[in-house]
C-alpha cells in the first residue's frame, strides 16, 4: 500500500450525491466536497488549494462570526463533536460569552433527490448585555480535480461568480466543466466576492439581545452545470433546512440495524452507513446508481470496484439497512458487470480497469442473489433478465476453470487481486460449492441437470487439501500435483469457510487449521473481521471495538492496536465489517 494517511483527524459525512469528507474538527471548515461523475468514470472534488487532504490548504467553506465588530476564532476555546444518528457531524464551542452549536448534513430520506448539504448555526447570546452579531460563510475556490484512483487538476481557471436570489457560484470556467457548486442561505444575506482570488462570503448581521438565540441555516448545492445547482439550491430553501435535516435523522433511525447487543450496535451503524454512503453513489451528471470502492480522496482503490467487493461487501450492508436500495443495487452490478462474471477490476461503469478472473468473483452472484431472496423473500428477482443473465454466465465462466480430473476450480486472482501461491485455493472452491448449490435450484432445469455436484467438491476439496498428519488442517491452495501451501491469504482466508457451508463453526479440522492463524499478528483488517466467524469470535469482537481505526472508519492496513496504515477511507471494507459483526452477533451468538 502507497496511499498515505492525511495529517487531520477530519469529520466525514455525506449522501449518494455528495461527499463532505474534509471537515475540519477545529473549526467546522468543509475543505473538500466531491461528486460521482459518470461520464469521466470519476470523482469530480471542489477544494480550497491542492493541499487540502492535509489541511494545508484555504477552507473551500468557513464558519464567519463577528462580535461587535471583532472576528471570532472558532474552536479556539475549544469544540465538542457528536455524530447525530451515527453520521451527522453536529459540533458546538463557546465565543466568549455566546455559544454556537452547528451540524453539517447531507439530506436523505425516501426521495434521496437533493444533491447537496445544510449547514445549520444556532448562536445563544449567554450574557447579560445585548452584542452586535454578524454570522455567515465565507470560503475560496481554489482547487478542482478529477480523480479515479490519483488525481488530475483541471486546467481551467477557476470561477466564483454571483447567482440570483443573494447565492454565489463555484465553477469553471470551460464550458465543459462537469460540476458547478452554488452557495445560498434562509433569508437576506449580504453577498461579497473577490473574483481576483475567487473568494467569497455571505453574512447577516443582526443585534442578538441578552438570553436570545439566532438560528442560520446554509446551503451547498451542486449540480452537473451552474444552472442545474442553482435549481438544486432553489429546492432545498423551499423545503428548508430544519425540515430536511430532520427527515434526515428519521431517516437514519429508521435503517439502524438492531442486533440486540447495544455495543455492536453503535459499530455496526457507524461502518454501515460509512459504506452505505461512500461506496453507493449517484451520478451527479445522470443519476444513476453506481458502486464503488471508496469515495474518499484518500483510499487508493478510489473509484474502481471488483465484483467480490460490489457483491460480498458492500450489497450485504445495504441490505441491513435499506431493502429497496439493495434490490436497485444487485441488478445495477448484473447490468453493469454480469458481462463478465469475476473479470477483474472494473470502473464505475463497469469497463474494465485492471483483468484477472478471480473464481470468488464469478461465484459472489449467486451467494449474493440468493441472500437477498432470503433476507426479503423477494423471490421475483429471479425473473429479472439481467440477473438471469448474470447467473448462467457465472456459471459458464466457473465451468471453464474446472480441474478435468478433480471437480476443483482454480483461479488466477484472489478477491484482492494479489495472486494465490497455486491456482486452486480452498477458499475459493468453498465458495464455488455454495455458489453451485445455490444454481442448481435458481437455473432452468435442463442447465440444473449439468451443474457440478456441489457436494463433490466440498468432499473433493477437504481430501485435496487436508494435510497428511493424523491431526489434519486445511491447506490454504494446492495445484494437485502433490504442492501446497498453508500460507493464508487475506482476502482468502480460511476463517470465511464455515459462512461458505464446507465446515461447521465447531469442526475439529477448522478449528486446527484457524488455531495456527490465530497465533499471528494480522495487519489485514479484513483477517481481523474474519476472526469474528472463528472460534475466537468474542476477542475479535473486543478488538474491533476498541480499535481506532481511520476516524472510526475501516482502513486496510492496521497496526496491532487497530491505527490505521495505509489506505484508509476504507467504505466496502466497513460494509463488510458491518455485515460480519451483524452476522457474528446475531447468527452465532458472539458477545465481546
Amino acid at each position: 500500500m502507497t496511499a498515505s494517511l492525511p495529517r487531520i483527524p477530519w469529520q466525514v459525512t455525506g449522501n449518494h450525491w455528495v461527499s463532505l469528507p474534509c471537515i475540519h474538527p477545529a473549526d467546522a471548515s468543509l475543505h473538500m466536497v466531491g461528486a460521482v461523475h459518470a461520464a469521466s468514470r470519476a470523482a469530480v472534488e471542489f477544494a480550497g488549494g491542492p493541499g487540502f487532504i492535509d489541511g494545508d490548504a484555504p477552507a473551500l467553506v468557513r464558519i464567519a462570526v463577528e462580535i461587535d465588530g471583532e472576528r471570532a476564532s472558532i474552536g479556539s476555546e475549544g469544540i465538542a463533536w457528536e455524530r447525530e444518528s451515527g453520521w451527522i457531524p453536529a459540533f458546538s464551542c463557546r465565543l466568549g460569552a455566546l455559544v454556537l452549536r452547528g451540524s453539517i448534513c447531507a439530506p436523505h430520506d425516501k426521495a434521496g433527490d437533493i444533491a447537496g448539504a445544510v449547514i445549520s448555526m444556532s448562536v445563544e447570546n449567554r450574557s447579560d448585555k445585548p452584542v452586535d452579531l454578524r454570522i455567515g460563510l465565507e470560503g475560496t475556490l481554489g482547487h478542482r480535480q478529477v480523480r479515479v484512483r490519483t488525481a488530475r487538476a483541471f486546467s481551467d481557471v477557476h470561477v466564483v461568480v454571483a447567482g440570483g436570489d443573494t447565492s454565489v457560484v463555484l465553477a469553471g470556467a470551460g464550458a465543459e466543466s462537469p460540476m458547478a457548486l452554488v452557495v445560498g442561505g434562509e433569508g437576506d444575506f449580504d453577498l461579497g466576492l473577490m473574483e481576483s482570488s475567487a473568494s467569497w462570503s455571505l453574512n447577516r448581521s443582526m443585534r442578538l439581545e441578552a438570553g436570545e438565540s439566532h438560528d442560520a441555516f446554509f446551503h451547498l448545492a451542486a449540480g452537473a452545470e451552474r444552472d442545474g445547482a442553482a435549481a438544486m439550491l432553489r429546492v432545498m430553501r423551499r423545503r428548508g433546512g430544519s425540515a430536511m435535516i430532520e427527515a434526515t435523522r428519521a431517516a437514519l433511525r429508521e435503517m439502524e440495524p438492531a442486533s440486540g447487543n447495544t455495543a455492536a450496535d453503535r459499530l455496526i451503524a457507524r461502518h454501515v452507513f460509512f459504506c452505505y454512503f461512500m461506496s453507493v453513489a449517484r451520478a451527479i451528471d445522470e443519476s444513476h446508481w453506481y458502486v464503488v470502492r471508496s469515495r474518499i480522496p484518500w483510499n487508493e482503490r478510489g473509484l474502481t470496484i471488483r465484483d467480490w467487493d460490489a457483491l460480498m461487501c458492500v450489497l450485504p450492508a445495504v441490505q441491513l439497512v435499506d431493502h429497496g436500495l439493495a434490490r436497485e443495487i444487485l441488478l445495477r452490478i448484473c447490468e453493469l458487470h454480469g458481462y463478465s462474471p469475476g473479470g477483474g477490476v472494473h470502473y464505475l461503469d463497469g469497463a474494465v480497469f485492471e483483468p484477472g478472473f478471480c473464481l470468488e468473483g464469478a461465484a459472489a452472484f449467486a451467494i449474493a442473489a440468493d441472500a437477498y431472496i432470503v433476507a426479503t423473500s423477494d423471490d421475483k428477482i429471479v425473473e429479472e433478465p439481467v440477473l438471469a443473465e448474470s447467473l448462467y454466465a457465472s456459471h459458464d465462466d466457473m465451468q471453464t476453470r474446472r480441474d478435468s480430473r478433480f471437480p476443483l476450480y482454480s483461479t488466477e486472482v484472489n478477491p484482492d487481486g494479489t495472486m494465490p501461491i497455486h491456482r486452486y485455493t480452498a477458499h475459493g472452491n468453498a465458495v464455488a460449492a455454495l455458489a453451485l448449490d445455490i444454481l442448481r435450484h435458481t437455473l432452468d432445469e435442463k442447465t440444473s441437470e449439468k451443474i457440478e455436484d456441489p457436494a463433490a467438491v466440498r468432499a473433493a476439496l477437504i481430501r485435496h487439501f487436508s494435510g497428511v498428519q493424523p491431526k489434519a488442517t486445511l491447506h490454504a491452495s494446492i495445484d494437485l500435483a502433490g504442492e501446497s501451501a498453508a500460507t493464508d491469504n487475506p482476502s482468502a482466508s480460511l476463517y470465511w469457510l464455515p459462512y461458505f457451508d464446507l465446515l461447521q463453526r465447531d469442526d475439529s479440522i477448522y478449528r486446527r487449521t484457524v488455531k495456527q492463524l490465530d497465533l499471528l499478528e494480522p495487519s489485514e483488517l479484513v483477517v481481523r473481521c474474519a476472526r469474528l466467524l472463528g472460534p475466537s469470535g468474542d476477542t475479535a469482537f473486543d478488538w474491533l471495538r476498541r480499535a481506532p481505526l481511520d476516524g472510526g472508519f475501516a482502513s486496510e492496513l492496521v497496526d496491532p492496536d487497530g491505527k490505521a496504515v495505509a489506505s484508509g477511507g476504507d467504505a466496502a471494507l466497513s460494509g463488510l465489517i458491518a455485515h460480519t459483526l451483524w452476522y457474528s452477533v446475531h447468527a452465532l451468538g458472539v458477545k465481546g
